[in-house]
C-alpha cells in the first residue's frame, strides 16, 4: 500500500473508531428504563450513574487529554480503547448498580483521553493523505463522527434491546466486538506524531479564565453549561419521560429520539459554519428557549404529546448545536492565543458540570414531585440562566474580530480541545 493510501486508510479508520467510541458512551441511555424495571431504581439513581461518566471524562480530559502531543497518538488511543472495552465487559458481567457506576466511570475516562487525541490525529492523517487540500473534509468528518456518535449509540442499543433479545447483554456484546475491531484498525493506522525526545515534564492540562474578559467568559461558560444540561436530558432521563407521562415504553423509540436530537444539532452546526459569532448567539439562544418550552408543554398537556416532545427535542437540538458553536467561538476570540487551551479547558469543565448538576437535580425533583414538575423546574432554570447571561454574552467588548465566520472543527468540535491543547504544548 502506498504511503498516501495508508494515510487515507488511517483517516477513515480513526473516523470510524471515533464514531464507535462516542456511540458506546451513550449506549446505556435507552436501557436505563430496563435497569429501573429490573432493580427498582429511582430516576435519581439513574442520573447518578449517568453523572459518573461526566466525572470520569473531566478527570481524563484534564489529566490525559494532552498526552498524545508528547507520547504519540497511538500510545494514548490504544489505552483509551482498552478502557472502553473494559467498561463494556463490566456492563456485561457486573450489571448491578455498583458495576454500572464503575462501567460509566471507565467510559468517561476513556472518552476524555480519546476525543482530543482522535481529533488531532484525524487532522494530521488528512493533511498527510491530501497535502494540497484544505482541512474542510477533516472538519466535516470529525464533526459527524463525534456528534452523530451520540445519536447512533442510543439508536443502535435501543434497536438491539427492542428486537434482538437479551436487552441488557446484546448491545454491550456488539460494542465489545466493534471496539475490538476498532483497536485493530487503530493499530494498523500510521502514526503521525513521534514521541518527544526528551519527553517534557508531565503536568495536567491547565484550566484558566482570561481576567480581562472574565464576565463574558463566564457568560459563555454558562451557555455551555446549559447546552450540555439540555443534551444530558436526552441521554439520561428522557426514556423515563417516554415510558412515563408519554406512555411509550419502547427502548427503540428512546434511542431514536436521542438520535434525532443530536442529528439536528449536527445539521445546525454544519448549516451555520459561515455565520458570525454574534449571529450564532442571537439565533441559538431563542431557538433553545423555544425548544425547552415545547418539551415542557408536551408533557403538561391534558394528553401528553409524543409529537410535541419530539418537536421540542428537534428544536432543542438545533438551538443547542448553534449555541454550542457560538459559546466556543466566543472563547476562541476572547482568549489570548497562548492561553487558548487553558480557556477552552475551563469551558469544557463547565460543560461537563452541566451534564451532572442539573441532571442530578432533575432526578431529585422527579423523585419528590412528578416528572412534569421536574421538567418544568429544570427547563425554567436553564432558560433563566441563558436569559440572565445573554446581555454579557452578546456584548462585543474585548473580542478580537467577530465578523469572521465561526471555526467549524479544530476549536469548535464537540468535546474537543485537540488543536488548542496541541498549540499550547508546542510553544
Amino acid at each position: 500500500m502506498s504511503p498516501g493510501r495508508r494515510y487515507g486508510f488511517g483517516f477513515w479508520s480513526v473516523a470510524a473508531v471515533f464514531l464507535t467510541v462516542i456511540a458506546f458512551s451513550t449506549a446505556p441511555g435507552p436501557l436505563y428504563t430496563l435497569y429501573r424495571e429490573r432493580d427498582a431504581f429511582s430516576a435519581l439513581v439513574v442520573t447518578i450513574v449517568y453523572a459518573a461518566y461526566a466525572v470520569g471524562a473531566v478527570v481524563s480530559l484534564v489529566l490525559a487529554g494532552h498526552l498524545s502531543d508528547s507520547h504519540g497518538r497511538r500510545r494514548v488511543i490504544v489505552p483509551a480503547l482498552l478502557i472502553e472495552i473494559a467498561a463494556a465487559v463490566v456492563f456485561l458481567f457486573w450489571p448491578a448498580l455498583p458495576g454500572l457506576i464503575v462501567a460509566r466511570s471507565l467510559t468517561g475516562l476513556g472518552v476524555g483521553a480519546f476525543t482530543s487525541t482522535a481529533t488531532a490525529w484525524l487532522g494530521e492523517l488528512h493533511a498527510a493523505h491530501r497535502p494540497r487540500a484544505t482541512n474542510r473534509r477533516a472538519q466535516v468528518v470529525g464533526t459527524a463522527s463525534n456528534m452523530w456518535g451520540f445519536g447512533v449509540g442510543t439508536m443502535l442499543s435501543g434497536a438491539l434491546a427492542q428486537w434482538a433479545g437479551h436487552p441488557l447483554t446484546v448491545p454491550y456484546l456488539v460494542f465489545v466486538i466493534a471496539l475490538v475491531v476498532g483497536l485493530l484498525l487503530v493499530l494498523a493506522a500510521p502514526e503521525t506524531r513521534a514521541p518527544m525526545r526528551p519527553r517534557t515534564r508531565y503536568r495536567p492540562q491547565r484550566v484558566s479564565v482570561p481576567h480581562h474578559v472574565r464576565g463574558r467568559y463566564l457568560a459563555a461558560a454558562t451557555g455551555m453549561f446549559v447546552v450540555f444540561a439540555a443534551f444530558g436530558l436526552f441521554t439520561s432521563v428522557a426514556p423515563s419521560y417516554l415510558s412515563g407521562p408519554l406512555h411509550h415504553p419502547s427502548v427503540a423509540l428512546a434511542g431514536t429520539v436521542t438520535f434525532v436530537v443530536f442529528t439536528s444539532a449536527v445539521a445546525a452546526q454544519l448549516a451555520t459554519s459561515m455565520i458570525s459569532v454574534p449571529r450564532l448567539l442571537t439565533t441559538g439562544i431563542p431557538i433553545l428557549l423555544v425548544g425547552l418550552a415545547l418539551l415542557v408543554a408536551a408533557v403538561w398537556l391534558p394528553t401528553p404529546s409524543l409529537a410535541g416532545f419530539l418537536t421540542g427535542g428537534v428544536v432543542t437540538g438545533l438551538g443547542g448545536g448553534i449555541l454550542f458553536r457560538g459559546t466556543l467561538s466566543t472563547v476562541v476570540t476572547l482568549a489570548p492565543e497562548n492561553a487558548r487551551a487553558e480557556a477552552l479547558a475551563g469551558l469544557f469543565v463547565a460543560g461537563y458540570l452541566g451534564l451532572t448538576i442539573p441532571v442530578i437535580g432533575l432526578g431529585l425533583l422527579i423523585r419528590y414531585s412528578t416528572p412534569q414538575v421536574g421538567l418544568l423546574v429544570f427547563a425554567t432554570a436553564l432558560a433563566l440562566a441563558v436569559i440572565a447571561t445573554a446581555p454579557a454574552l452578546l456584548c462585543r467588548t474585548g473580542v478580537a474580530d467577530e465578523r469572521t465566520p465561526a471555526p467549524l472543527f479544530s476549536e469548535v468540535s464537540a468535546f474537543s480541545l485537540a488543536t488548542a491543547v496541541r498549540d499550547g504544548h508546542e510553544r
